[in-house]
């Protein structure tokens, strides 16, 4: 079955491409060599993410279906996941920059979330923790330095980002995911290591490169403590759907301008008790069962928050045969493959920031093999690069990598956008996808795995109010609702408008005027959906 995806979407991409040869204007370019050896930098010369480039194809026609959903009766909401980063270190993206007022802060968050909610977007990727310190209230760590310009200093007045932006993102039917530097103790950006900075804190788990930065030593249960620590603090005292960690566990070379990471006196101790690993094996094992501790405290903490991981997208070169770049098995120390292999996450991000003819580092090639690795069929939401540029091939790239996901994964759509300065960047990347691909609203696609019990079907009362009717809801049963559904119909196809879990009521025009045609109002239903997505049976209301 997966080989007959792969196969189909690769014929996809051939006629796509056929198609675009033979465009009226259609220009042949010579692909650009492909720039794999070291992570370039994206937004603000910033190394967060690598980044490499290459060519274009045409925009295909799009068809958006209204059903999705197996095994239930009753119109369907479409189901993707559709999110964008946040990064917070070095001001990449928020706040704008360090130092600015409560009311400031505030005002940029909402307009992000507005941003993302009015092109359709159903989740942001949070960056709480860029460098061991908190943008939000901890006792493990300091206040971070991008809030103030001051590690330690708390917001004044007094507030707390991260429960704002997880209380905001509620109030739009969005799920907030908190992302975490598991490792990474001070960025090059972060100000001066001062005495509240948890390099002081803890000296005997860390150590210094040389681009500036200090790392924890992830082969110490002392750093695996503390990490895990902060993120159990975050999912024991905050109401988030998710722990997202990025692909910085070992840093890459380059930080550390080439040289070893250094955890010789580490790796002497492990050897002296007996240890017979060889370093990268033993480096690649510590963080293998960091993540396997963490997926299974979160899930014997609260089983509905979901635990992701968006590593550099190739595992290794010559997987599959066609591709080479960055050895990350070799380099981060970051067996990701086997991370998939063992549904030790519930969703997968890897970072395929390439194009899709960009034959070294193809987007479906790598898509592809993810997904054939993809054994315990968790979330496969590719991480996708958006910044190529404010022209209508940019817009085009995007598009058909966000089609391409929707044909090789049809189970579990879905895909994160680096970032979302790129998006507000581009306007034209904006129109693209709310024009095109996000015309329609869609829920998150559930995880059966977590939970498959859905939520029962809302009490409904429906009141004439002149031109309108007014729908009212009220939950059925305790289960903690995350989005209704309100579905209704005018001619023979539903519709439907998904609102957050605190909304209790919508008004709905009795006439929909078409072409100086009225048409009638015929039916109304409301759903419930749970937080791990199960959605509540259709109750059709006929009016």
């Amino acid at each position: 079955m997966r080989r007959n995806k792969i196969i189909l979407a690769l014929l996809f991409v051939s006629l796509t491409l056929l198609s675009a040869c033979s465009a009226k204007k259609a220009v042949t370019k010579t692909p650009e060599k492909p720039k794999h050896e070291v992570p370039e930098v994206l937004n603000k010369n910033v190394p967060e993410r690598p980044i490499h480039s290459v060519e274009i194809i045409e925009k295909p026609e799009i068809e958006e279906p209204i059903a999705e959903l197996k095994d239930r009766k009753g119109p369907t909401a479409m189901r993707e996941f559709r999110a964008a980063w946040v990064a917070t270190v070095a001001n990449i993206n928020w706040p704008s920059k360090s130092g600015l007022s409560t009311a400031q802060q505030q005002k940029e968050a909402l307009a992000l979330l507005d941003y993302l909610k009015d092109h359709n977007f159903n989740a942001v990727i949070f960056q709480a923790r860029p460098q061991a310190d908190a943008l939000y209230k901890s006792d493990l760590e300091p206040w971070s330095f991008f809030l103030s310009g001051e590690q330690g200093k708390a917001p004044d007045p007094y507030y707390d980002p991260l429960e704002f932006w997880v209380n905001e993102a509620h109030n739009r039917g969005m799920e907030l995911h908190v992302w975490l530097n598991p490792y990474r103790a001070h960025h090059s950006t972060g100000g001066v290591v001062g005495p509240k900075s948890t390099v002081k804190m803890h000296p005997e788990f860390m150590v210094s490169l040389k681009n500036g930065m200090w790392w924890m030593d992830p082969s110490k249960q002392t750093t695996q403590d503390h990490s895990a620590a902060v993120v159990m603090d975050i999912v024991k005292r905050y109401d988030i759907d998710g722990i997202h960690f990025d692909d910085y566990f070992y840093p890459y070379a380059s930080y550390n301008k080439g040289q070893d990471f250094p955890d010789s006196e580490s790796y002497q101790a492990y050897l002296k008790t007996g240890g017979k690993l060889t370093k990268p094996d033993w480096r690649r094992d510590e963080v293998n069962g960091f993540v396997e501790r963490i997926y299974k405290d979160i899930k014997a903490e609260k089983p509905e928050v979901k635990f992701g991981i968006s590593p550099f997208g190739i595992w290794r070169p010559g997987f599959p045969k066609s591709i080479s770049g960055l050895d990350q098995y070799n380099e981060l120390y970051a067996d990701a493959k086997l991370w998939l292999n063992k549904g030790w996450i519930d969703y997968f991000t890897p970072q395929l920031y390439w194009k899709i003819n960009q034959t070294a580092q193809s987007f479906p090639v790598l898509l592809g093999w993810w997904e054939s690795e993809n054994t315990e069929k968790r979330h496969l939401w590719p991480g996708i690069n958006i910044d190529f540029g404010g022209d209508t091939k940019n817009v085009d790239e995007t598009i058909n990598q966000i089609m391409l996901t929707r044909g090789m994964l049809p189970d579990s759509k879905g895909a994160v956008h680096w970032s979302i300065g790129s998006l507000l960047k581009y306007p034209i990347i904006s129109k693209g996808l709310i024009d095109g691909p996000y015309k329609n609203e869609a829920l998150i696609p559930a995880s059966p795995w977590l939970n498959k019990k859905s939520p029962a079907a809302p009490k409904t009362q429906i009141i004439s109010e002149g031109g309108k009717i007014n729908i009212a809801w009220e939950k059925a049963d305790t289960q903690e609702i995350s989005n209704w559904v309100v579905y209704y119909k005018y001619a023979s196809s539903w519709e439907y408008k998904i609102l957050s879990g605190k909304e209790t009521n919508l008004d709905i025009d009795k006439l929909l005027i078409e072409n100086g045609k009225k048409i009638p109002l015929l039916a109304v239903g409301v759903t419930a959906v749970g937080r791990t997505g199960n959605e509540s049976d259709f109750k059709e209301i006929k009016l």
